[in-house]
Order: structure tokens, then sequence, then C-alpha cells
């Protein structure tokens, strides 16, 4: 392993072997944590993965002797690069992830740092109990990130800041020591204060850390200072600095005739501290009841942000759980994004066909009644006032999908072409709600001044809207408008006395400010504070106090000039790198298996940084950025981070910022390749239609060999595949022969259908074929398979673009002329039919992409074009038998992608009493070859661990398990022993 300080490389090694978890110094490793979700990028010296407290201990024994830092770091979403530095970042998402102790009687919970928000409240919910605070990272933010940035969320109005609610932690301090700190009345204070006086020369460095906060904090001219300075009282988001002006606010300086003072609690100055003062290893959490049952959401329609704002002041009077922007620009990103256009389902244009600006007002109560009179007052009073056009009101299901659509904002805003991007610099901002319309106005026009536009989204009712300018920072130009805007705005925002941090924190963005922003005195007191705690500087430096310059340690250099890379894909309006860029790290691909869905299937079995799908574009944007070598394919560190992609495309369907890896991962592939050449095992699964065609002639031998366990294993071990997995047999004819050989039975109809016989049906599920076959002609249609070369989706998944790209224009040249909306190709296997759909288009020269277009809109799964009949009525349930049956279905990955799994659930459900219930799981683990290859059979088995296979395994016998993949079929098989069937089989047994 290579590190930039050569002279402690044999030190690293040795750190390496005293620790119970893992140090990597490689230059892989370290180039996936230079970022966060930040505009920065600084190499680290190593990554620390930290199994105990022990290893913390040791970590911090090191850091004080080498004279280097140490990088606290959870999920690094961070927006002002909080995690970014040159020290040891110390990940602690992995093995800090435990819930130690709830006590429903008193409502609160003891965590780790690395529990995951959303997770602790699954847990809290059988209790009546929830955890206020909710980022739009809630599910893979976790407590102790909430915590070092005092994180907020969209329902601060109801419960206010993670600082509200931290009552106790335990820390490892800067020598090593352990410390705890929580509320003290004021008699337990003093108490404190003269046990540590006493002590002289022996105090410890918690005596000091007592004796120095309350001498900063007892001095009148401090006081003054920091009562003038500080944010004004109703600004409730104040994260700028040190939080000082709370600790004042306590019961031993305003005195314990004071009722409402709060008891000195030294958390509500480590909320908000960034990791800078001490390592957190415990926190203890106040809880509340949990939220009213029925939750309503007015989705107010504004022409103007101005006018949603003067909406904002009108609805706080209703005594709503949140109020939150969503501004054209989310809106227009929103329309170019599968996942989050489907959520988009409820808004309506202005007149003039331009997106409007919508406050949603969450209205929840106890009961629906309740809700829908305090809409009807609200819409009335917003009519009466002029303000809004339509004011739709939502339940339900519904109401996820509005909120899913809000919280995505952050990587939607990625998705605006070119290198041009609503850039994270004064989005933090929080001001008096009262004053916000004027702030925002006046905000507006530096703006307009500099020639500069904004997207404005997310906490109105809190005053603190996500501003976002829209700057290249690839450029000088781009670097100089950085600066000037955030020494504009913050001049702006002490004007009205509000926080430059409202939630997302100084970091190594806004510190540079904050002499500014509270005055050089405060200012002064804070770098006390970081001395007394933090007296060899180890913990985050340069976050907060002595803060390096805000344009400095950019992610993309000023004038920043990279080759332009000649690729087989098209990438529309970016180029390879561009699309790389467009990951913000925003971090949606580190949510768990508990979260659902599917992105990203490797990370939640290994729970592993490098496994993410934000590992996999950071590290081709900096290799193609900043490779030395000519062609930068060739490049070792992208294929290592490649590895455990298994391309199941939940990424291009679930990354807000519309990252797609699995294209990524076969651009890159042929690249690579074409330095490298094929290897073996890779030909050969990219060749499966031709090696399984020569196998049919012989079905009988092919079948006898993997029939038979020690010539399975003998086998698959020469090619390459676990000796363990299994291989799907071949039949004895195929579908094609079988088709040709009954074509005076076949069905002649004015309904024609245009088969796509896929090389998996065709060889392996021909069964399923002729049951699809026969359904369909039992419904009244013309099955014809067309001539058509195979899908080329083998060829694809093992970055044979070239060969693909082939097979693509030769499909598009056989069909073009006879596939239509009224004529359609319908296909079997999810994985073939929708590479016409999803790969074609990009793969295939430019003269053909209008025909490629054309077919892959008319390209549909079986159960798409079956759902497409039944809303045209040409299919009806009278059709079908009337026994009760339950389908438990598992979707594959590149259908809820591409597709969706609704039409589906709409076939299976035809016959009236069959019931549908879709399983819970994201990738089975399969993947087409991936989990049957030596090296990832395992992990593709924790995958499906992780809910498929429990979910099907605790299924009675009677319970039919549905899966449309023949690969997720197998993988049910080989982790289950379950037969799972393709929904045609399903609607074939139910015609009647």
């Amino acid at each position: 392993m290579t590190t930039p300080f050569p002279a402690l490389d044999t030190d690293l090694s040795a750190l390496a072997r005293s620790l119970e978890g893992d140090l990597y110094y490689d230059n892989t490793m370290r180039t996936l944590y230079a970022t966060d979700a930040s505009a920065y990028r600084e190499m680290p010296l190593a990554v620390a993965i930290p199994k105990s407290k022990k290893d913390l201990k040791t970590l911090i024994s090191y850091a004080t002797q080498n004279r280097i830092s140490l990088i606290p770091r959870t999920a690094g979403t961070s927006l002002a690069g909080q995690v970014v530095g040159n020290g040891i970042v110390v990940d602690v998402s992995k093995n800090f992830t435990k819930i130690l102790e709830i006590n429903k009687s008193e409502r609160w919970v003891r965590v780790q740092p690395g529990v995951v928000r959303d997770e602790l409240n699954m847990a809290l919910k059988p209790y009546g109990l929830y955890f206020g605070p909710e980022t739009s990272t809630a599910n893979r933010a976790m407590i102790g990130g909430m915590v070092g940035n005092n994180s907020c969320g969209s329902n601060s109005i109801v419960y206010g800041s993670t600082r509200e609610h931290t009552l106790e932690v335990k820390a490892i301090l800067a020598d090593g020591s352990d410390a705890e700190f929580k509320s003290v009345e004021n008699s337990g204070f003093e108490n404190i204060l003269q046990s540590a006086a006493q002590k002289n020369g022996s105090a410890t460095l918690l005596d000091k850390i007592y004796l120095r906060t309350n001498e900063i904090l007892a001095a009148p001219d401090n006081q003054e200072e920091i009562r003038k300075n500080f944010p004004k009282p109703s600004v409730e988001r104040r994260n700028t600095g040190y939080a000082l002006d709370m600790l004042l606010n306590t019961s031993p300086y305003v005195g314990a005739e004071n009722t409402a003072a709060k008891p000195f609690n030294m958390c509500s100055l480590i909320a908000g501290s960034e990791g800078t003062l001490c390592f957190l290893t415990e926190i203890k959490l106040n809880l509340v009841p949990l939220p009213p049952k029925t939750q309503g959401l007015v989705c107010v329609h504004c022409d103007t942000i101005d006018e949603s704002l003067r909406a904002t002041i009108l609805t706080l009077k209703y005594g709503p759980q949140a109020v939150e922007l969503i501004d054209n620009y989310v809106l227009e990103c929103a329309a170019t994004n599968p996942e989050q256009k489907k959520n988009a389902f409820f808004v309506k244009n202005k007149p003039d066909g331009s997106f409007p600006a919508i406050l949603v007002v969450d209205l929840s109560r106890e009961t629906k009644e309740e809700v829908e009179a305090l809409a009807a007052d609200l819409e009335k009073e917003l009519k009466e006032a002029g303000i809004g056009f339509h004011y739709p009101l939502l339940f339900g299901d519904d109401t996820k999908k509005i909120w899913t659509l809000r919280k995505a904002g952050l990587g939607l805003l990625s998705n605006i072409p070119g290198d041009e991007k609503a850039v994270a610099v004064i989005e933090d901002t929080a001001i008096d709600v009262y004053d916000q319309p004027e702030y925002i106005r006046d905000f507006n026009e530096i703006l307009k001044k500099n020639g500069m536009s904004a997207v404005h989204y997310a906490h109105a009712g809190s005053g603190e809207l996500h501003l976002r300018p829209i700057i290249n920072l690839k450029t000088a130009e781009g670097h100089r408008q950085f600066r000037m805007i955030a020494e504009e705005i913050a001049a702006l925002v002490k004007k009205y006395d509000g926080s430059l941090s409202g939630e997302h924190g100084d970091g190594r963005l806004r510190g540079e400010f904050i002499p500014k922003m509270v005055g050089e005195h405060n200012y002064q007191l804070f770098k006390e504070i970081k001395k007394t705690w933090d007296p060899n500087n180890i913990f985050n430096p340069g976050k907060i106090v002595d803060t390096a310059p805000m344009d400095t340690f950019l992610r993309y250099e000023a004038d920043q000039k990279t080759p332009e890379f000649k690729t087989y894909f098209r990438f529309h309006d970016q180029d390879i790198l561009q699309h790389a860029e467009q990951c913000n790290g925003s971090g949606d691909c580190r949510k768990t298996q508990m979260s659902g869905g599917t992105m990203c299937p490797s990370f939640m079995a290994t729970r592993n940084e490098k496994d993410t799908t934000r590992a996999r574009a950071n590290i081709l944007r900096e290799m193609l950025t900043r490779s030395p070598k000519e062609n930068r394919f060739d490049n070792q560190e992208i294929k290592e981070v490649y590895d455990l992609c298994l391309a199941c495309k939940g990424c291009k369907g679930e990354c807000p910022s519309n990252v797609d890896v699995a294209k990524l991962k076969m651009e890159f592939l042929q690249q690579y390749h074409d330095v490298h050449g094929v290897p073996m095992r890779s030909w050969l699964v990219g060749n499966f239609s031709k090696m399984t065609g020569l196998a049919s002639y012989v079905p009988w031998a092919y079948n006898l060999i993997y029939k038979n366990a020690p010539l399975r294993k003998l086998a698959n071990s020469v090619v390459g595949f676990h000796p363990e997995r299994t291989m799907p047999l071949l039949h004895s004819t195929t579908l094609k022969k079988w088709y040709d050989g009954r074509k005076k039975e076949a069905v002649k109809s004015e309904r024609k259908v245009y088969l796509f016989c896929d090389e998996f049906t065709n060889y392996n599920d021909v069964e399923i074929g002729k049951k699809s076959i026969l359904a369909l002609e039992k419904l009244g249609y013309e099955v014809i398979i067309p001539k058509h070369a195979p899908s080329g989706r083998p060829q694809l998944s093992k970055g044979l673009l070239k060969d693909a790209k082939k097979i693509a224009e030769e499909n598009i040249q056989l069909l073009k002329n006879i596939i239509s909306h009224d004529t359609p190709l319908v296909g079997i296997e999810p994985s073939a039919i929708l590479t016409f759909r999803d790969e074609y288009p990009d793969l295939v020269d430019e003269e053909l992409v209008a025909e490629a277009t054309k077919l892959a809109q008319n390209a549909l799964q079986f159960d798409e074009f079956i759902a497409r009949e039944i809303e045209l009525k040409n299919i009806s349930k009278n059709q079908f038998t009337t026994e009760k049956r339950l389908i438990k279905l598992h979707g594959h990955c590149q259908q809820k992608a591409i597709s969706s799994m609704i039409p589906t659930k709409k076939m299976l459900s035809l016959p009236e009493n069959y019931t549908v219930q879709l399983i819970p799981s994201g990738c089975c683990g399969m993947a087409g070859s991936f989990g049957y290859e030596k090296e990832h059979y395992d992990i593709s088995m924790q995958i499906g661990e992780l809910v498929l296979f429990p979910a099907v395994r605790q299924q009675p016998e009677e319970v039919i398990i549905a899966a449309p993949g023949t690969s997720c079929r197998h993988q049910i098989h080989d982790g289950t022993g379950r037969q799972a069937l393709h929904p045609a089989e399903i609607l074939w047994d139910a015609l009647v």
C-alpha cells in the first residue's frame, strides 16, 4: 500500500496491527474518503474502521504522538466539508450501530453513534415513541452525525434540532480519558467547579473543560458580547460556531429564580461541534410520542417564490408539522428522473406551462376530519389573500411520494445538464421566518446584480430555505463567484441577525466567516473552547476555528482541463465524466435493506463505503480527472471498486442524481478490455447464446454433467464459477423448435403479438415460453416469433459493448418495420426485453437512434402487455379461475428501475380471488452471472439473505412465489429450495 507520507508508512503498518478493526492507507480507499457531499476534496492519510472503544483510544493516542488529526465520520453526507481533511478518517458507520437501551416510561433511548435515524424510529415504533429531528437523508443519516451537525430537518417547527433532544453523551477526550456529559442542577454544577478548582496541578482535562467554560460564560464582558452578536433569539436554527449562547441561557447564568431556564448541560455545546471537541461513543436521546395518526399535505401551488413565502407566514397559525418549499428547478429535474417523475403526480403547471413553486403544508392530526377542516380553512384564507392557484390535499401513500420528492431535492439538482450545478455554498442560512420574504428579495437582488440565479427549496416554515446558486466550479469565474456570493450573503445574513449555518454546519465552508457573524471577540472565545477541549488539535482541525479559506481544497480546480473521452455509449447532453460527476455525494446509496428499495445491494450486504454507488462514481470521476495515464480507463483502481457492482440498475431508478453506474461499469469494462483483452470467463458468459446453442444439440450430455454434483463442481471450477452453485439445465428442445413444429396448431387472429424469444427462454426456460404462448393464444392473440438476434444482455453484462452493438443494430434492422404500438414486441425475460428500452438507444449508431427509440417504446414485458390489454378491456377476469390463491411477488431489479412492478401486480390480480403481495426485497443477489462467479458467490447469498430468502422461507407451501427474472428464480431455488414461478406461468395456470 502507498501513502503520501512515506515516513509514516511503517507507523501506519504498526497502527493497523494494533487495531481490532481495519486501517486502510492504499490510494483507492483514501480517494473514496477524500470527499463527502460538499464541494471539497482532500486526500486523507488513512481510513480507520474501528471495531471497539479500545480502537478509538488507540487512534487518539497515535494521533497525539504523531501530531496528526482524526476526522470522525458516519454516513459522510456533510455539505460543508466537515469530514474532509488530511488526517485519519475514522468511520464508525459499520461497527458502532447498536441501540443499547430503550426506556419507555422515561422516554429516552441510548445508542451508539452509527445508528441510522430512520432505523432507530423503526425500533421505537412498537413503544409508541419517536426521535423527532428528521434530515432529508434520514434513511442513512446517523445519530453521531446528527449530533455533530445539530441536524434539524423539515419538522423542526415542532421538534426543534438534535441539540434539544441530546440528553447525555459518553465521549473520549483528547487525552484518551472517558467522560460523561449530562444535565446538572445548579448545586451539582457548583460541586463540579469546586472539586475541579481544588485539584490545582492535578486537575484532569475534564476538570479544565468545566473550569474554563465557566470562566468564559461568567465574565460580564463575554456575556454582553455573546448576547449582542449571536443570532437573535427568534432564529431557532442557529449553528454558527460553538453554542455558547445556549449555555449562557442555562440556570447558572440567568439565575436560579428563572424557572424557565434549563440546567447546565455540556451536550448543548457538543451538539453542533462537528467532532472538533471529543469523540462520541454513546448518545442518550429524548423521545416524543409518535406523530399524529393522519398525515394530510396541502400542496399550495404558487406563481412565484415570493408568493410562497407570504403563504408560509399565513400557514403558521394553523399549527403545521412542517412547511416545505419545492421550487420549479427541483420539479424540472424531477421530470427527468424515472422515480421522482412518478412522485410528482400531484403537480399542476402554471397556465403558461411552466412549473410552479409548491409549498407543502403538513397539517397532520389524529383524524382525517380534523385535517380536512383545517385544510379548507387554510385554502379559503389563501384564496382571500390572492395566494396560490391550486391546493390539492393528499393523504395516505400519496404523502410518502411527496416527501420522497422533497427529500430527493439535493440529489435531483445534480441533474442539471452540463458543468453548471446548483452549488452548496450559502444553502444553510437561517433567519426569522417573518423576515424571510424581505430577506429572499434582497438575496435575489444580489444574485440578479451578479447575473446569477439560484434554486430555492426546503424549510420555508423554519426560515431556512436552501438557496443554491448555479455555478460552474470548473472555471476560474466559478471560483470567483463561489467566494463572492459567500461573502455577500454572509453580510446579508448579518444584516437580518440570522445564522449563516442553520443545520448543515460551518465545516470548512463557513468557518472563515464566523468572526464576521459573531464578532471577533466571540470568535476568540471559540478558539479558547477548542484549545481547552483539544490541546493538541487532533479532533477534526480546521473546522469552525482556524479554517482555511473557503475556496481552497475544492473538488474541482479552476479552469480544470480533462481530455475528451470517446465512448461506446452515448451520455446525451454530457460526457461520461459529467455523468459520473452528477453524483453529489448525498449518499442515497447507503441506505440499508430496512429502508426498502434496490440500491445498492452490495453495500447493504457489506456496509462498506467502497461498495456504494457513490464510491463507484467517485473513483471513476477521480481517475478520469486526475490519472497520469494517457488512457485513463486503463486503471486497476476503477476495476477494483466496480468489482462488486451487480449492474442491477437499482441506481438508475433510485439515485436522485440519475447516476447509472451499471452503464458506467459496462463502458469501463469495454474500455479496459480494449487494453487488456477479454478474460475467458467473461467471453464465455458474453457468448452464452452461442455456447448454449451448441450444447442444445446434445442437451442430455450437458444435463448429465450439471445434474451430477461432483461433475458440476468440477465443471464450475474450470470456468471460474463457484462449485456450490447449481446451473440451469437445458430443455430437451428449444422454444423456437417447439414453435416451428406447431405452426398448424397456432391460433390465427387479427390481434397479433410478436414474441421476442430471448436466449434464456429459448434454451433453459422453454416450459415458461410455451405457457406464455399458449396463454396469449387462449386470450385471443396470434403469436409470431419474428426473425431476430439474441438480446445482447450477456454481452452487455460483461462489457462486450462492441458485440452488443452489432446485435442491437441487427435487431433494429430486423424488427423496425414490423413492430408498432398495435403490434408490439413482447418479451418474457425482463433483462432481455428491457435491453431494447434501456441500452439500445444509447448504443447504436446515430442514424439508428430514431428507429431504436421507436422500437424501445413498443418493446413490452409480458405483464406490461397483459396489463395494457386489461385496460383496453380486451382481457377480463371472467376468463380466469375463481380459486383463491396468495402470491408473493419478488420484483426484477431492471424491471423496477426501467419499468414498474405495477403491471405485474395488475396482471396477477386479475383472477378475482388472487391476492398479490410484493416481497419488500431489493436485488436477489444473482444479477446474471454475478452470483455464479466463485469470488462473488458468498456476497450473492448474503444479499439474498437480507430480505428475500427469509421472506420466501416463511411462506406456507400453498403460497405461490412469483419472480419474473430467470436469475431471480434460480437464486430463490439455491437459497431456499422453493420453486418460484414466472408470472406468465401463473397466468396460464389460472385460465379456464
